[in-house]
């Protein structure tokens, strides 16, 4: 989901009463009823069924249909419309940062290591596979263009400057800053794997850390 929608969704709580509808359903143990939400905040019914359905309308709140008597075929009613929490996620950080991508590949990378593979090699094959994957994934040509564009959208701020793309922002800052030498290792083979699922020939990603940049930078190798 890019930035625009994440922000909408999450602005949308910054009226008093959807943030106060969003988290009465978010704690019911079951799906909510319009009825069931006005009453329990001393709300118009109108009122509550317009902010309901504003938080639908932006992703926070999911609807079911169901009887609530339990009473099925001929005169039982209309199935009432229910509110429960979404499934989706959001997070909005400036600048970007993907913890939730580094989390999947150590978490990944430890499976495998359990296996008896080396950690150090299980890291780096991790996240080359989940660089290429995305690369094959985005549909582009393997061109420093077509890379730039792809980790532009996982949020990486690249600038391209010939024949080299330099990464102004690094998505796993704080974890990077903790744990240098295998956050940026495994950011390497990830950018790598990335530009190979792309197809770009003769692209390599190196580490070439600098103050205020991410630690990568992708050159086109003769």
């Amino acid at each position: 989901m890019e930035l625009g929608q994440r922000a909408a969704g999450i602005g949308a709580l910054a009226d008093d009463t959807r943030r106060a509808l969003y988290g009465y359903v978010a704690t019911q143990p079951a799906p909510v009823g319009r009825e069931q939400a006005a009453t329990a905040l001393e709300l118009a019914l109108h009122t509550a069924s317009f902010h309901l359905d504003r938080l639908v309308a932006e992703g926070l709140l999911e609807v079911e249909y169901r009887r609530l008597t339990g009473r099925t075929g001929p005169g039982a009613g209309r199935p009432s419309k229910l509110y429960r929490r979404a499934a989706r996620e959001f997070t909005v950080s400036l600048p970007p940062r993907r913890y939730d991508l580094v989390g999947d590949i150590l978490a990944t990378a430890v499976d495998r290591a359990a296996t008896g593979i080396p950690l150090e090699e299980a890291l780096a094959t991790t996240a080359h596979d989940e660089g290429s994957s995305l690369g094959r994934a985005s549909g582009t040509t393997g061109t420093l263009d077509a890379l730039a564009a792809v980790l532009a959208d996982q949020g990486y701020e690249p600038t391209l400057s010939e024949d080299t793309l330099e990464l102004a922002n690094c998505p796993f800052d704080s974890l990077a800053r903790k744990h240098t030498e295998l956050v940026c290792s495994l950011n390497r083979s990830y950018v790598q794997g990335v530009a190979d699922g792309l197809g770009c020939t003769g692209v390599a990603a190196r580490l070439e850390p600098e103050p205020g940049h991410c630690c990568v930078k992708a050159r086109v190798e003769s």
